[in-house]
């Protein structure tokens, strides 16, 4: 099994910039594609950006060029580097891992960490 903490979200304004950090001590979470959602004040959870297991990155098209998606296979952690901040990025972000292969679905991914809360001030 996956446990997925994590870390890094807090306050910031708009324009700035903010890193997530997703770590685990189990060592199978190299063998997972990892992605990161969010889910705003009532609005549904949504995918952000994923990482498969050998690397390959992709985006939601709202964050692509602002977010960055990368991992750290020998510290078994997953970041999402976050620029350029708009208030419509104020969410609750999670980390999650999936058995499949370029996951982007919800449904698709196995294990969930807890979340972490960003947000963007005006």
């Amino acid at each position: 099994q996956v446990q997925l903490v994590e870390s890094g979200g807090g306050l910031v304004q708009a324009g700035g910039s903010l890193r997530l950090s997703c770590a685990t001590s189990e060592r199978s979470f190299s063998s997972a594609a990892v992605g990161w959602f969010r889910q705003g004040p009532g609005k549904e959870r949504e995918f952000v950006a994923g990482i498969t297991r050998t690397g390959g990155t992709y985006y939601q098209d709202s964050v692509q060029g602002r977010f960055t998606i990368s991992r750290d296979f020998a510290k078994n952690m997953v970041s999402l580097q976050m620029n350029s901040l708009k208030p419509e990025d104020s969410a609750v972000y999670y980390c999650a891992a999936s058995r499949y292969a370029r996951p982007t679905d919800l449904h698709e991914y196995d294990y969930w960490g807890q979340g972490t809360q960003v947000t963007v001030s005006s």
